[in-house]
């Protein structure tokens, strides 16, 4: 997709805020001087076989941006590809009453959408929300000396695998379920409070892929620590089993030019799978100021959220290095 979009032409208006920043998390639009709408879309197949569950997943997964930019959103848009015929409105209605379900908790509110008939379901979120421009948090701002929070454990990509095929049953792996299902709405407002400037949400690229991605942005390397990012119950002995999915084996593949592992990888391969597992409705890394991390950690405690230190911002990079993120034990 990047080779796609870079041969295309970009926007020069100036109210679009974030133009200029490589792998942006959400586009952001400025209407007044104390006023700017947050805008983005997600959505994909089913990653469980319980309807509703799936609703609520990709519904958090889909407001998961906005609240990565610090950012309340306001209104959604539904996005269905559905088999009516074979699956049938129930089933249908089940998802969507997932999805409807997290956007209320989310305080915004459904104001439409668009459906299609299609062989495979899928379905998400189009979503708009509003940040002061002074006030918005962006993946292009993290600086040497910052410490960089996890809040969400990692590992639902090899439990939805071995939920897909068989091996695990749903009741086997329910903090991963909550866990996907749980709005970031909390650790973003525990960002503002402490007034933190940078953070990225973790989906699809993995914690290495969006690693590499902020570290992009900023021009700068970060350092992860392996033996510090925490897992949900059962991941590490799935991948262990072979659980890895596709998309977690290209984020390794793709993101290893931009790493540097100071680690033995021949035997640590399993805890680098993981490091790049592809995750649907991550956690938020965030990446605070030294002296303000007590604060956030008091700020994400108090709005109950487990944030773990993963790793640092060690030094400013030129924009010709090729590595972004160090791995260490």
């Amino acid at each position: 997709m990047a080779q796609v979009l870079c041969s295309l032409p970009g926007s020069d208006d100036p109210r679009y805020l974030n133009r200029g920043e490589p792998n942006a998390d959400c586009g952001i639009f400025q209407i007044s001087e104390d006023l700017a709408l947050v805008q983005s879309v997600d959505f994909f197949t089913p990653v469980v076989d319980d309807p509703f569950v799936f609703g609520e997943i990709a519904a958090a997964n889909a407001l998961s941006d906005i609240f990565a930019a610090g950012a309340t959103p306001l209104t959604v848009l539904n996005l269905v590809c559905f088999p009516c015929k074979s699956l049938g409105n129930e089933v249908l209605h089940s998802i969507l009453a997932g999805g409807h379900a997290k956007v209320e908790e989310a305080g915004a509110s459904v104001v439409g959408g668009h459906s299609i008939e299609d062989e495979e379901p899928k379905y998400g979120l189009a979503v708009t929300g509003k940040v002061h421009p002074k006030q918005i948090i962006s993946n292009s701002r993290a600086l040497p000396g910052d410490k960089l929070i996890l809040t969400k454990p990692v590992g639902t990509g090899v439990i939805t695998t071995a939920l897909k095929g068989g091996v695990i049953q749903m009741d086997e792996v329910r903090e991963a379920l909550e866990g996907m299902a749980t709005l970031n709405d909390k650790a973003a407002k525990a960002m503002r409070e402490a007034e933190v400037i940078a953070c990225t949400d973790i989906t699809g690229f993995g914690l290495l892929g969006h690693a590499v991605e902020m570290a992009e942005a900023s021009e700068v390397c970060l350092c992860l620590s392996l033996q510090k990012i925490p897992l949900y119950e059962k991941a590490w002995e799935l991948t262990d089993e072979g659980m890895v999915p596709g998309g977690s084996l290209r984020n390794k593949d793709y993101y290893r030019q931009f790493v540097e592992f100071e680690v033995d990888e021949e035997s640590r391969d399993n805890e680098i799978n993981l490091l790049a597992d592809a995750q649907t409705s991550g956690g938020l890394l965030i990446s605070v100021a030294s002296e303000r991390l007590n604060m956030l950690q008091e700020c994400l405690q108090k709005n109950g959220v487990k944030g773990s230190v993963v790793g640092e911002v060690i030094s400013k990079r030129n924009a010709e290095e090729g590595i972004r993120v160090k791995v260490i034990e």
